[in-house]
């Protein structure tokens, strides 16, 4: 199986073959930019020093920028797991969006149809657990948002890709008017303090 890409190399890469044993995530960002072009033009910028592996755009077409057996600089300082700065063992996808700060959009149907392609594709041919599917707020929360609330995750679990839960609609609405105690806020904030 093999996945239609054009190509549109970044320099921004490590240039030591990796074991592809060693990948065992995939990562999903979102550009966070005012247009497509930009975006492109960032992540092959070598002064940038930001890339991803692979890139799609509104329409769909994905782009390989960087190739699998190197280290693309996607995840920055992140966290997952005992894992630590996942640019070493994860493939980073960008997928076009303007983001938070320039009118977030939904993601189009063609970018989510070639996302599952994609991911299935690299879900195979690395073997990676579907709880190591994950997106670059789960890796850095303290700093990243993306891809944001309107990523569509329980579609992708329905592809079986990622996880979802399983929470009653119902229920999830009444665990959402919960709030935590100033105790309970300090106790989660110390142990964030210790796991980082």
């Amino acid at each position: 199986m093999s996945i239609k890409t054009s190509q549109n190399y970044s320099p921004n890469f490590s240039t030591r073959r990796r074991n592809p044993e060693k990948i065992k995530y995939i990562v999903y960002h979102y550009t966070g930019m005012r247009s497509e072009s930009k975006a492109i033009k960032r992540l092959t910028d070598d002064r940038a020093k930001v890339s991803c592996h692979y890139f799609i755009k509104r329409n769909g077409q994905i782009i390989l920028m960087v190739p699998e057996l190197y280290e693309a600089w996607h995840a920055g300082k992140s966290k997952w797991k005992k894992d630590i700065s996942l640019n070493k063992n994860s493939i980073g996808v960008e997928i076009t969006n303007k983001g938070h700060d320039y009118g977030y959009q939904s993601y189009s149907k063609k970018q989510i149809l070639s996302l599952v392609k994609l991911t299935k594709y690299l879900i195979k041919k690395y073997k990676i657990k579907s709880s190591n599917i994950l997106g670059h707020s789960d890796i850095a929360f303290e700093r990243k948002k993306d891809p944001g609330e309107k990523f569509p995750w329980k579609h992708l679990a329905i592809k079986n890709i990622g996880i979802w839960h399983k929470i009653e609609k119902r229920k999830l609405k009444k665990i959402r008017k919960l709030t935590i105690s100033d105790f309970e806020s300090n106790m989660f904030i110390k142990y964030l303090n210790k796991i980082s």
